[in-house]
């Protein structure tokens, strides 16, 4: 397994819903950060369908907070939020309109998303918010670069990302993350709400576990803590 490249300067992470990128990416964030990288965040949804008990206009805000609290923590001070629904993206233009737009306004140099395959493992079937979101950001970077596909969004400059990076489970290559675990913790601990309604094992207990199966060693790749991405070349 191959060392991700990290000669660029911008980045920007795609997600469907606050959390994701704390459930995979945030310790690699951390190290890219830590180098001085440009890190900024873009968010399809506000979350508003993931606390039960909770109605979405009180879940909104609340979540959006902990995101942006959360990405502070791993150094990212960037946070945007599309507003589509949450639970009910829809992949296709108008999705990858919006991508492309937020593309040619950040001007990244690598992109990252989280898996959007069909299956997290056999038998584990993946959230239609992931796999609408990926498919679509995936062809929108493309998008991005073209200046006839999306002529509403012309005021903004044509922009081509040299990279895609999808955290998931397939990895081609890795970042060494040893030294952003504690970073990593604090970045996703900050959804506290959130993690309190999904279980009720103690946050900390949570924030452990899944910090822990994020950043595990990689098959092939020199680290004891890494975190493992598909990549995927542009341009």
């Amino acid at each position: 397994m191959e060392q991700l490249p990290e000669d660029w300067q911008r980045g920007l992470v795609i997600v469907a819903h606050p959390d994701d990128i704390e459930y995979g990416a945030a310790a690699a964030v951390a190290r890219w950060t830590g180098q001085g990288k440009d890190i900024r965040y873009l968010l399809a949804t506000s979350g508003e369908a993931g606390i039960a008990g909770m109605p979405p206009a009180q879940a909104a805000p609340l979540r959006e907070a902990e995101e942006i609290a959360g990405a502070r923590e791993v150094g990212v001070h960037t946070v945007e939020f599309l507003g589509h629904p949450d639970g009910r993206i829809e992949e296709g233009l108008a999705l990858r309109r919006d991508i492309a737009a937020a593309i040619r306004r950040h001007r990244p140099e690598m992109v990252v998303l989280f898996n959007f395959g069909d299956t997290w493992a056999p038998g584990f079937v993946n959230s239609a918010d992931h796999r609408a979101l990926g498919r679509s950001a995936m062809d929108a970077i493309s998008d991005a670069g073209n200046e006839w596909i999306f002529p509403e969004i012309a005021e903004l400059a044509p922009w081509s990302a040299r990279w895609a990076a999808v955290v998931g489970p397939v990895a081609t290559h890795a970042v060494d993350v040893g030294d952003q675990l504690d970073k990593a913790r604090a970045s996703l601990a900050a959804h506290r709400r959130y993690l309190q309604v999904l279980s009720a094992v103690p946050v900390s207990e949570q924030v452990n576990e899944i910090v822990a199966m994020a950043t595990g060693p990689k098959e092939g790749f020199p680290a004891a803590h890494a975190v493992g991405f598909e990549l995927f070349t542009f341009g």
